[in-house]
């Protein structure tokens, strides 16, 4: 398989191989979706590369198959919808509104970045997603206005605290309720979160305190060394500080629960991945066997895999480890 670095640093994949060859996956309970590259913002980390000029989006067609896959898959318990933005896929109601009928009990979480709350034809986003239950996973890297202008464009921040304030008047990120609101943590640069627990406390009293915002948990997710980010590395010269931090960072009891154990990944074409960064890196081979979602009958079948892994993999492996659900082991 070729290498997505292509740095020469022959260690840090071998050590990957000798801690999780082969690396299996469990049972699938959660099906996590690329419905497209098509964003409002452009941000410094991206990992997908989107962006206002992208024109990937998944079409109605593929949801369907979806809709079919999933109704078919009993240990789905998780639609997890990604991007870009995902809302501003033209179908990305529907989808929504399908899940909900197929299921009641079905956990539909939607990756925010919440400034497209704002976007023309979004103004009743918010209330669309609150009347289907969906759980919000949004979008805000610090809770200080510099950093997060910095990392994902001027005016977010401003942007992102009225957005959460919506939500918040909706009954989202209450302690009393259904409708769950989560933050996610992304580190300025080439550095590992700080300890998830602690950082909550701080954005809890930060938010709460200037801006009167609650929510449920905080996510801290490692920014991965590809696509735009790893453009960013290149271009400051910190890819080998970068990737030398991970490696002797690696954690083996993060490697006992990576997402790729119980997740499967959908790109906007419908193809089938481990995990959504091994989905931008298609060109390198990561693509599954049975590569698309008209190749199989349910997502059971999937369960038992063998997992394609990469230098990438130590993103998700060091330190208190880093999945799309925050970090994997406390420290």
């Amino acid at each position: 398989m070729k290498s997505d670095i292509g740095s020469g640093i022959k260690p840090f994949r071998l050590k990957v191989l000798e801690e999780a060859a082969p690396l299996k996956a469990d049972v699938v309970s959660i099906v996590q979706v690329n419905v497209g590259k098509l964003c409002n913002q452009t941000c410094s980390h991206c990992h997908v590369d989107a962006g206002p000029k992208r024109t990937e989006i998944m079409d109605k067609e593929t949801f369907d198959r979806l809709l079919h896959l999933i109704s078919r898959s009993q240990d789905v318990t998780t639609v997890d919808i990604t991007g870009g933005a995902p809302e501003l896929n033209p179908h990305f109601r529907y989808f929504v509104e399908s899940l909900r009928k197929e299921s009641d009990k079905i956990e539909i979480i939607d990756r925010c970045n919440l400034t497209v709350l704002f976007e023309g034809g979004q103004e009743d986003l918010a209330e669309f997603l609150r009347a289907n239950r969906v759980h919000i996973i949004a979008s805000l890297p610090c809770y200080l206005e510099d950093n997060v202008d910095k990392q994902r464009g001027k005016g977010v921040f401003e942007k992102s605290i009225r957005a959460l304030n919506v939500l918040n008047d909706l009954g989202y990120g209450g302690d009393h309720t259904d409708l769950k609101l989560d933050l996610v943590y992304n580190p300025q640069g080439a550095s590992l979160p700080p300890n998830q627990a602690k950082l909550q406390e701080s954005y809890k009293s930060k938010l709460f305190s200037v801006y009167g915002i609650k929510f449920n948990s905080l996510l801290t997710i490692t920014n991965m060394p590809i696509a735009r980010f790893l453009r960013y590395l290149h271009s400051k010269g910190e890819y080998e500080r970068y990737m030398a931090l991970l490696y002797e960072n690696f954690n083996r009891d993060a490697l006992e629960n990576v997402m790729c154990r119980t997740l499967v990944s959908v790109d906007w074409q419908g193809k089938l991945y481990d995990c959504d960064f091994n989905q931008m890196l298609d060109e390198n081979g990561y693509a599954l066997d049975r590569e698309t979602i008209w190749d199989i009958n349910s997502f059971e079948e999937l369960n038992g895999r063998t997992i394609k892994i990469g230098e990438h993999c130590y993103g998700c492996t060091a330190g208190c480890g880093s999945s799309c659900s925050g970090a994997i082991v406390d420290g």
